[in-house]
């Protein structure tokens, strides 16, 4: 079985040699972590069975957030603490993307544009739920950021677990939202939009933005998912776990790694193979 530390022993230290001036600190402790991880490198304990006298060692695992073989647990006690909080009513997902041309500037300023994408879209969010035609109430959200896409290529975006419904102003009673429809997706974009925009205005970075990015429609996605269960089971690996799985991981062979991905519209399973450099480059 392929495993993400054997790309990073075997191709690692040819891309550390490469960037290593210019690597974030985090990117180089989650390789090291990983390479690491349930080896002789970070030791371990022995078990000796008291009845028959056998032997087994057992080496620690490196608990880095980013390693495939480490966090489960963690994602499950999450989702186990979020099923508890869940309410009796319909739920919806709503999802917010950034657009390719803000994607660069994102990436180079993470902690503000990501600070910035959850703003924007949670005030635009409720803002329009205050909207009696829709909810007419302030809603409850989860909201988590990814990263990444199906391909490890680079893309930002928050999702919200939102019950259907929200609290009156007097903060007692609840207004139920349809059950099929929550929030006008067309209005949310154009007002998220118009409230990042705003929001980076007063900073420099809003000069390196292309003009044009800020009369293009910004993908918005509201899609009711029933009692929010199963979308409680698709949030958790985002926080607790990484964008890749080792039993994704198919080939590595020849300076390439092929791995699989579901695509978004079909829902079949593809496969892309890259050069290690840039499969490591998309991990991290």
């Amino acid at each position: 079985m392929i495993e993400l530390a054997e790309i990073f022993r075997r191709h690692g230290p040819a891309y550390r040699e490469k960037y290593g001036a210019r690597m974030l600190p985090g990117h180089r402790r989650a390789m090291q972590d990983i390479e690491s991880c349930r080896t002789d490198i970070l030791g371990g304990h022995v078990y000796r069975c008291p009845h028959c006298g056998r032997k087994q060692y057992s080496y620690h695992s490196c608990k880095n957030r980013h390693c495939p073989k480490c966090q489960g647990e963690e994602a499950q006690g999450w989702l186990d603490r979020q099923q508890q909080l869940r309410l009796p009513v319909p739920y919806f997902l709503l999802t917010f993307t950034l657009p390719e041309s803000l994607r660069p500037i994102a990436r180079r300023n993470q902690k503000t544009i990501y600070h910035l994408i959850f703003r924007a879209s949670a005030e635009a969010a409720q803002q329009l739920a205050l909207d009696p035609r829709f909810v007419g109430g302030r809603i409850g959200m989860i909201g988590v950021l990814h990263t990444w896409g199906r391909n490890l290529s680079y893309h930002p975006h928050v999702h919200y677990l939102i019950p259907g419904g929200g609290l009156a102003e007097e903060g007692e009673s609840w207004l139920p939202s349809r059950k099929s429809f929550f929030l006008p997706v067309r209005a949310l974009s154009i007002l998220y939009r118009a409230k990042f925009r705003d929001a980076l205005r007063g900073m420099n970075l809003f000069e390196e933005v292309p003009g044009e990015t800020w009369v293009q429609d910004w993908v918005v996605h509201c899609q009711p998912v029933g009692s929010g269960v199963a979308a409680l089971k698709y949030l958790a690996p985002y926080i607790f776990r990484v964008a890749l799985s080792n039993r994704r991981l198919h080939r590595l062979a020849d300076g390439q790694v092929t791995f699989s991905y579901r695509d978004t519209g079909s829902g079949d399973t593809r496969y892309c193979t890259l050069r290690a450099e840039e499969f490591i480059r998309r991990f991290l």
